[in-house]
């Protein structure tokens, strides 16, 4: 994916953040074109050709947002030959502590999208619904150690034979790069409006321990990107 194209993308997926007020649409563009993931994901071909995702604690929804403006360049044409052919979105159910974010979220995407759905909730208590693509970025930090494991048991249910789990962690053993990730996600929460929180990090081999020991299959990959940071992706599979 060119560094073209891939603006363009971030700017269709921000765009309907735009009637939500300057900070969701400023907010959708930085997170978009500044987080790595975002075009890892797309670039690598992780999804499959069609799928129902739930994306827990989306945030308001960018996202959803941005699988909607891949597939919609996919569908007119544009996208790239060398990239991966984005998913179909068969359904998107994301699930958002945060009131306001999810009404971010609405007011994004309106009647538009019927087959995407944003509600609010909370992980830690909340049953999930069926997906066989699950995702949750950046959030189980903020959540205790006894809850983490919690959902990654609703995560392990709520998955088919085949599925897929992906989830980003910063790793705790990589000494001042995670520091500095910790750091980054405070001044985040901050900016958003919410309270500086605790948080509950583990190293990358407890989480990968934890995901085998429930049956995926998992695969690692650092998301820092020349950044000075501990991010890393799981990408867990239960066997077909």
């Amino acid at each position: 994916m060119n560094l073209k194209f891939f603006r363009t993308l971030v700017h269709a997926a921000a765009v309907p953040y735009r009637q939500t007020g300057r900070f969701a649409y400023h907010f959708a563009r930085g997170k978009l074109g500044g987080d790595s993931i975002f075009r890892h994901l797309l670039e690598s071909g992780v999804f499959p050709d069609q799928a129902h995702f739930l994306d827990l604690g989306c945030g308001q929804a960018v996202f959803a947002a941005w699988l909607v403006a891949a597939r919609a360049a996919f569908e007119n044409g544009q996208w790239p030959a060398d990239c991966p052919t984005p998913p179909e979105i068969l359904s998107l159910h994301g699930i958002e502590l945060m009131a306001l974010d999810v009404a971010r979220a609405h007011q994004a995407f309106g009647d538009r999208h019927p087959h995407i759905h944003i509600s609010q909730g909370d992980i830690r208590v909340q049953t999930f619904p069926q997906a066989n693509v699950l995702t949750i970025l950046d959030v189980f930090q903020y959540i205790d150690f006894a809850a983490q494991e919690k959902i990654l048991h609703k995560v392990r249910h709520a998955l088919p034979a085949g599925g897929l789990f992906v989830t980003r962690i910063g790793d705790a053993a990589a000494g001042l790069p995670f520091h500095l990730c910790n750091w980054v996600d405070w001044a985040a929460t901050f900016v958003r409006g919410h309270r500086l929180p605790k948080l509950y990090c583990r190293p990358l081999n407890e989480w990968v321990d934890l995901l085998k020991n429930l049956g995926f299959q998992v695969e690692t990959a650092s998301m820092s990107h020349g950044k000075p940071f501990a991010n890393v992706m799981l990408v867990a599979r239960l066997p077909a």
